[in-house]
């Protein structure tokens, strides 16, 4: 399958409630959406988170897409290494998480162009599904600590058996939210992330004080640039402490497992350059016994659909996993339905990806961005 095109384009697209997080609020996810065209009019769907600027990234994007045109989608992978070579390493720009950012879309777009070609799910080219389903956590949505307990209540409702709470806020308000939560949910399994929002020592004083509230997990409670402090913390907390923004790329991956800086790995697409990286931080991770939860951030459903593939042929998969499309206004997709039961989605094995883009939301997104010309 020859690739004759590539179509970047930025979009805005508004959320449905404020998305509050330690690192501040947010009101619009923009991604780039990647299309590779094949010889045969088929197309190829990918996609970017953006920061720290869309537009800026998009240039960049156009760039690297031209190393793909005139060349198979079965190259994929040696393309990808052309193209970060020549526009990276020759210049000394050694970045290879902002690289992963770039390629995760590529890869996704090429994935779903072979299987199109080959008349298989994209979980078949990453060696076969190794379950019929994926699990994901209910991600809790709301400013104040009541909206958290309603969307806590619903959720539970609904037979979702994982909830994820954001903490990192503020430490006395922190505390208030899980109380409160965990009061709501009963014994519904209940997970934390922090977002590096902690040094060593505050997060060891907030996991004491968290600890009372059968906690099972919390993630990346240290700031990323040091796994040496996320150690510290997973060497002397009594609930299991995941590694997240510290494992950006498949060496990060080693050097926490191996160091044991962490009990689990949080991983997706964008921060390993796609899914068949993905596969490779899977392995590292089940070579040293441990499981990788899937992270998604700030993405649409073409990323769910993606994750949705590569979770279905991880071995160590972990059973909580996540996944933000519901958290827009609009869903880009027509199809397939994403939205998962009682927390878990089994997506039909359909060629490729499987989606179909729901082409007037994307027109809305694009025009959106253009307008109110967003730059994260």
């Amino acid at each position: 399958m020859m690739i004759t095109d590539v179509r970047i384009t930025p979009m805005a697209l508004p959320l449905r409630t404020p998305y509050v997080w330690s690192q501040g609020t947010e009101h619009v996810f923009c991604v780039n959406l990647i299309e590779l065209i094949g010889e045969d009019g088929s197309v190829g769907i990918g996609e970017t988170t953006t920061a720290p600027d869309a537009a800026a990234q998009a240039d960049v994007l156009r760039k690297l897409g031209q190393h793909f045109i005139g060349r198979s989608a079965f190259e994929a992978s040696q393309i990808m290494a052309e193209a970060y070579r020549k526009n990276f390493l020759v210049f000394g720009g050694n970045m290879p998480r902002f690289a992963n950012q770039l390629m995760c879309g590529f890869d996704m777009a090429a994935l779903d162009l072979q299987g199109q070609a080959a008349g298989r799910p994209v979980w078949d080219l990453l060696g076969g599904a190794v379950r019929d389903s994926v699990g994901y956590f209910y991600f809790l949505q709301g400013q104040s600590i009541e909206e958290l307990v309603d969307d806590a209540k619903s959720a539970v409702q609904a037979g979702h058996p994982i909830i994820y709470l954001k903490v990192g806020i503020a430490p006395d308000r922190d505390v208030a939210a899980v109380q409160a939560v965990r009061a709501a949910i009963g014994n519904t399994r209940l997970r934390l992330d922090a977002n590096e929002a902690w040094d060593p020592a505050l997060a060891l004083r907030m996991i004491t004080r968290l600890a009372p509230f059968d906690v099972e997990y919390i993630e990346q409670p240290t700031p990323s640039s040091s796994l040496e402090a996320l150690g510290q913390v997973t060497r002397q907390s009594p609930i299991a402490i995941g590694a997240d923004q510290s494992v950006f790329t498949l060496n990060e991956v080693y050097r926490a497992v191996s160091g044991g800086h962490a009990h689990m790995v949080a991983v997706g697409p964008r921060e390993m350059g796609g899914l068949r990286p993905m596969m490779k931080a899977a392995a590292i991770a089940e070579a040293a016994g441990m499981n990788l939860c899937i992270h998604s951030s700030m993405t649409t459903g073409i990323t769910t659909v993606a994750e949705h593939h590569v979770g279905r042929a991880i071995a160590n998969l972990d059973d909580g996993n996540q996944i933000m499309w519901q958290l827009l206004e609009d869903n880009l997709l027509e199809g397939p339905n994403v939205a998962p039961r009682e927390g878990r989605l089994a997506l039909a094995g359909k060629p490729g990806l499987g989606l179909r883009l729901n082409r007037d939301v994307v027109a809305r997104a694009s025009e959106r961005f253009q307008k109110e010309k967003f730059t994260i």
